[in-house]
């Protein structure tokens, strides 16, 4: 019978669910990666009906939740991580690693307060310094597309957060009337012939160059050495028209959770 190892990823709009075989080595993001699954956030969902989701995702993977013996969760969503908490308890018997105060990560955190730095970011960095080491810069597109910071020792310096792509776009055919909402996706050209491929022109090449721009930034106050890594589900649409993106990571967020539980359980 394989273990696994539960990690749970609550993001304001998407939660990202990943299942790794607890046994096998680790090094890259996705290094015994079973299965992973993307839903939606949902504030009001009890933890009887995700434990009934998850119940049918492990059908298809042919996993019961015997066969888990550990959860990792990282939330910016206090509800929903208290529901996560609740069905752990509930139905495996035994409490999660949830990243917050009190756990061991192994990075310094150099921010004013350390407990305002949201669990994801911290999960990010740890994952992004395994790999790569350091410094590095990291982009995660999500709710907000958060760039954070990590030194060649491994400290998380900080960063920025800006308005993440889908949120933008959003408020913009909320508040124009003669727009609606396009697919994501590289328009035939920067020069728009069309207002859907205007549109994608805007939210790709535009948001494209932010990355640029900041990543310039940041590298030149780090001395112009760090590494660039960028995940999040909108990654695979702009690291390719991104100068400045070297690797892209869908599953760091999911890694680091990986990282932080091994650090605070024995193995």
């Amino acid at each position: 019978m394989t273990d696994y190892l539960l990690t749970v990823d609550v993001g304001n709009t998407q939660t990202v669910i990943g299942l790794y075989d607890h046994a096998a080595p680790g090094v890259q993001a996705d290094d015994g990666l079973v299965q992973h699954w993307r839903i939606s956030t949902d504030h009001d969902r009890t933890s009887d009906e995700f434990a009934a989701m998850l119940g049918g995702f492990f059908t298809f993977s042919r996993v019961s939740f015997d066969d888990i013996v550990g959860v990792a969760v990282c939330s910016g969503v206090p509800r929903v991580q208290s529901m996560v908490r609740t069905l752990t308890e509930q139905y495996l018997d035994f409490e999660p690693v949830v990243i917050g105060p009190g756990i061991k990560t192994g990075m310094p955190i150099k921010y004013d307060n350390p407990r305002e730095v949201g669990a994801d970011r911290i999960a990010n960095a740890i994952a992004a310094y395994e790999i790569y080491g350091g410094p590095l810069i990291i982009v995660d597109f999500g709710t907000g597309n958060n760039y954070d910071i990590v030194s060649g020792s491994g400290e998380f310096l900080g960063g920025a957060i800006a308005p993440g792509i889908e949120v933008s776009m959003e408020a913009l055919v909320g508040r124009a009337s003669a727009l609606s909402s396009i697919e994501l996706i590289e328009p035939r050209s920067v020069i728009g012939k069309s207002t859907v491929e205007s549109l994608q022109s805007g939210a790709v090449y535009g948001f494209a160059s932010s990355v640029d721009g900041m990543v310039a930034r940041f590298q030149a106050e780090l001395g112009g050495d760090a590494v660039v890594v960028a995940t999040g589900g909108l990654a695979p649409v702009i690291a390719p028209v991104a100068s400045t993106i070297e690797h892209v990571e869908p599953f760091l967020t999911l890694h680091g959770l990986r990282i932080v539980h091994a650090r605070n359980t024995d193995r």
